[in-house]
């Protein structure tokens, strides 16, 4: 019941967290389940792809709600999604393939860098959203939407985010309108999270070191605790974002950001002497 109740606590946070900021989950559900993890002591080989794992697959459940609120006000583009999905779904599945192969220190590390780059994105995008769409859209072919597709869903499958931090910044560059652009990506995090968490899940089959109610890295209890309490606390979280400034918001998950990455780049700033 404890380790229920600390699930629940991560789905919260994670909940309200995405409905504050307008980001995935991801970004807050693996740093809370690798100390959450770690404190149960889980083999630590193993724990850091079981975190992003499992993240990935409540990403699928959540990610529902979200298409369903964009498409009824018919901001999704789904000549985007379609062009970029073949590549999404190659991608995800190759980056649980590559991360199953990375060490746990290793894919900490990584994570703790992603998660100080995007806090930096996030102080330096106030400037250029101004600049959106001014001249019309530049969108490139299927065949670079889907090369696209396959970088974006390759890193966010190693991450286990939805991918909106690498897909929204790809159409703002191709002068996609802003609102247009947050809604496919929000649609292009469900491939993201189906072939990701199918890859971990195959990936580590068989693993001797996973606890019980685990398919692969994908661990249940912790799937069903942060799915139940983040689709509750995501209403509250939106409701708290119109009562705070847009950018005090921003600031404050980007300093939140970097206590995580500086954290787990620290724990794992041995392996840089190699």
């Amino acid at each position: 019941m404890e380790t229920l109740l600390i699930y629940l606590a991560v789905g919260a946070a994670a909940g309200t967290i995405a409905g504050l900021f307008g980001v995935g989950g991801g970004l807050i559900i693996v740093p809370a389940l690798v100390l959450v993890f770690t404190a149960l002591g889980i083999a630590p080989e193993i724990l850091t792809h079981m975190a992003v794992a499992t993240s990935l697959a409540t990403i699928v459940i959540t990610s529902l709600s979200s298409i369903r609120t964009h498409h009824l006000k018919g901001a999704v583009d789904w000549s985007i999604f379609l062009s970029m999905t073949p590549g999404i779904l190659l991608g995800s599945w190759l980056g649980g393939v590559t991360a199953h192969w990375l060490p746990g220190t290793w894919l900490q590390l990584l994570i703790g860098i992603f998660a100080l780059v995007i806090a930096m994105r996030m102080w330096l995008a106030g400037r250029r959203h101004a600049q959106l769409a001014e001249n019309g859209e530049r969108l490139p072919g299927g065949a670079v939407l889907a090369g696209a597709g396959a970088v974006i869903g390759w890193g966010s499958a190693i991450f286990g985010i939805g991918g909106g931090s690498l897909t929204v910044p790809f159409l703002s560059h191709c002068r996609v309108q802003m609102q247009r652009a947050v809604a496919t990506s929000a649609a292009c995090g469900l491939p993201i999270a189906v072939a990701g968490a199918i890859s971990f899940a195959v990936q580590g089959w068989g693993e001797p070191l996973l606890p019980a109610w685990s398919s692969g890295y994908i661990y249940w209890p912790a799937f069903a605790g942060i799915v139940l309490a983040s689709a509750i606390f995501a209403r509250f979280g939106a409701q708290l974002a119109h009562r705070m400034s847009p950018q005090l918001l921003k600031n404050c998950f980007a300093g939140l950001l970097c206590v995580i990455g500086v954290r787990f780049i620290w724990l794992n700033a041995g392996l840089l002497a190699i």
